[in-house]
């Protein structure tokens, strides 16, 4: 049996505490695990233990909510996260664990989010989106499912529709060149890109000499 002879506030840290154990320090504690300690419990080996664990438990689950705060996370990415920070990986699928429960974490909601945020702020191909939620580490079923209804003809107009205001001043032939490639940055095949082009050239200037009827009348 070990006495715990006091208890104090880290400085850097105010969300844990030291603890010192006769009389010397033994190890640092979330306030949350420690909150039931007073000074002059004793404790046995076993508890000192178990309390060790609940609170390396407690700081993954603290880094992985603070990794979530920014935006939504993929499960490997949080898992990469916690590696970075040393955490092992037993209490690491722990942690996964206690996300999923909560609804934290969950790679098929993720990924639609994630296709949805791409369709409405950066139009990209189905095949771009694929690549890029593979990279984030989700498995096949979650990125098909989450592509599934990706219309790639349709993101490519809006995205071209966007971009033409642009280059609206340039020749046919200067228009089809930068659109095409801004386009393809965005991973649209040239079966895709070259009708979608010609589309909003004719769009575009359709509209300018409807301006100018108008202006003559």
């Amino acid at each position: 049996m070990r006495k715990i002879t006091a208890i104090e506030a880290q400085k850097k840290a105010p969300n844990r505490v030291n603890v010192y154990l006769d009389g010397e320090f033994a190890f640092g504690l979330s306030r949350v695990v420690a909150a039931w300690l007073r000074v002059g419990q004793q404790l046995e080996e076993e508890k000192i233990e178990r309390l060790q664990a609940e609170d390396a438990c407690e700081r993954a689950l603290q880094q992985a909510m603070l990794f979530l705060s920014y935006r939504p996370r993929s499960e490997s990415e949080i898992r990469q996260n916690l590696r970075k920070h040393e955490i092992a990986e037993s209490v690491i699928e722990q942690t996964i664990e206690r996300l999923r429960q909560s609804g934290l974490a969950n790679d098929d909601q993720f990924a639609r989010a994630w296709v949805e945020n791409r369709n409405t702020f950066r139009p990209r191909s189905r095949r771009m989106m694929a690549m890029e939620l593979h990279q984030k580490g989700l498995e096949d079923e979650a990125v098909s499912s989450a592509i599934e209804n990706v219309d790639d003809e349709a993101l490519a107009y809006e995205a071209a529709r966007k971009r033409a205001g642009r280059l609206n001043a340039l020749e046919w032939s200067e228009f089809r060149r930068k659109l095409s490639e801004f386009l393809a940055r965005r991973g649209f095949s040239y079966s895709v890109i070259a009708p979608i082009v010609t589309r909003v050239w004719n769009e575009a200037h359709t509209e300018e000499q409807h301006y100018e009827e108008e202006d003559l009348t």
